[in-house]
């Protein structure tokens, strides 16, 4: 792995990681993979920019002593002579937590108004907003292990599209993950059953916030918002998604997509909706009664029974190879697909890595995050592509900063 990695680095600034074709469909993704490291300022259009902001989650060292066996004396003798030497296997490490006591996480994200009138994305980025052991967790790759049995936090990202109004997204940045919490520690299905309990508290949460709304007078009923939410344990990566903002793993070479779209024209959503009595109509672009260009959102009571607050919930176990985690607003997904994303964050993510390592500087431009970098570039691509709505984007560097100074 740190030899192909170092390899693919080499290649990058020999003869660049992102094809041509890739490169000339927008200025602004051209001038970020010619540039060496710095912003591109290529952008078509005014772009207010109402957030953007980075964190890192503290690394907590923990020093390892690698026991190296002594060969006996005669089989030592043995191999300098060149006759009957004995082969000797060294211990297998002990298993670890993928991301260990899940520390050492650093995020970026950007929240920009773009072309439109009115800002309605909210973002939600809550470190440690629950700390429990990797095993009461769920889905623990190393069960019985040290790092499985100790307290360790459990992070949470989420990104909330708004429409007819932001009142439905900030709510949802605000209390969403207190509900989910909540619900989370109420259930009492058992440590087996898993995966069970975090669909019932993502199901069970996403319906309190969205009574909540009606209860507490948030928003009138014609405002609604999606949800894609990521909760980062030490071994998993939980997402949930009502609407059509999405969430993509850069793994090793490959962009995995987490989230499925709910659009009205998706097969299993077409028949739902119409099974309900409603219809789906083509008024640019798949629309439910030519309203919503999506199938579930938080809120749109006006629109219930075949607009629902019903989440999709799946499960990634963490690996190694792991590179970090998009969650977006289709204000990008809209003008960039999947593997354009992930291309362009790989290539981003290991320049701004080894610059930060190579680097004496300590300027405040050279000091962003590479995960901050990537959201910063990626937004502006989507403005240099012409996105009309408003663009959010969270990026989490799941490689921690101790395991990126030993790769070097």
């Amino acid at each position: 792995m740190d030899i192909s990695e170092d390899e693919q680095l080499e290649r990058d600034d020999s003869v660049g990681a992102i094809d041509l074709e890739l490169a000339s469909t927008s200025s602004g993704l051209s001038s970020v993979l010619t540039a060496d490291d710095s912003r591109s300022t290529t952008s078509s259009g005014d772009v207010s920019m109402t957030s953007s902001s980075s964190g890192e989650i503290p690394v907590m060292l923990v020093s390892e002593t690698v026991v190296v066996p002594m060969l006996p004396d005669n089989a030592a003798a043995a191999s300098i002579e060149g006759t009957a030497a004995a082969t000797f296997t060294a211990p297998a490490r002990p298993l670890k937590c993928v991301g260990r006591k899940n520390n050492g996480v650093t995020w970026g994200f950007t929240s920009v108004i773009g072309r439109r009138r009115e800002m309605e994305d909210a973002v939600a980025v809550v470190p440690g907003f629950m700390s429990r052991t990797c095993d009461h967790v769920g889905g623990c790759t190393a069960p019985g292990s040290r790092t499985c049995s100790e307290i360790s936090p459990v992070h949470f990202f989420g990104v909330y599209d708004g429409h007819g109004g932001s009142q439905v997204a900030k709510f949802c940045a605000e209390r969403l993950h207190e509900v989910i919490a909540e619900e989370w520690a109420r259930d009492t299905i058992e440590y087996n059953e898993w995966q069970r309990k975090w669909e019932t508290a993502f199901s069970i949460g996403l319906e309190r916030a969205d009574n909540d709304l009606l209860t507490e007078n948030v928003a009138p009923e014609m405002v609604g918002s999606t949800a894609v939410v990521a909760v980062l344990s030490g071994c998993q990566i939980i997402t949930s998604n009502c609407g059509d903002s999405r969430a993509v793993l850069c793994r090793g070479t490959q962009t995995i997509p987490l989230t499925v779209d709910q659009k009205p024209d998706r097969a299993d959503e077409l028949m739902r909706i119409e099974r309900e009595g409603g219809k789906v109509i083509n008024w640019n672009g798949a629309r439910v009664f030519g309203v919503l260009a999506m199938s579930r959102a938080i809120g749109d009571r006006y629109l219930r029974p075949w607009i629902i607050p019903v989440p999709e919930i799946q499960f990634m176990t963490r690996t190694e190879e792991d590179e970090c985690l998009i969650l977006a607003s289709d204000g990008l997904w809209d003008v960039m697909t999947n593997d354009e994303v992930g291309e362009v964050a790989r290539h981003l993510l290991r320049r701004r890595r080894r610059l930060m390592m190579s680097s004496s500087s300590s300027s405040s431009e050279d000091q962003i995050s590479p995960a901050q970098f990537v959201a910063d570039n990626l937004t502006e691509i989507a403005c240099g592509r012409n996105s009309s709505d408003n663009i959010s984007i969270i990026v989490v560097d799941l490689k921690s900063k101790r395991k990126r100074q030993q790769r070097q």
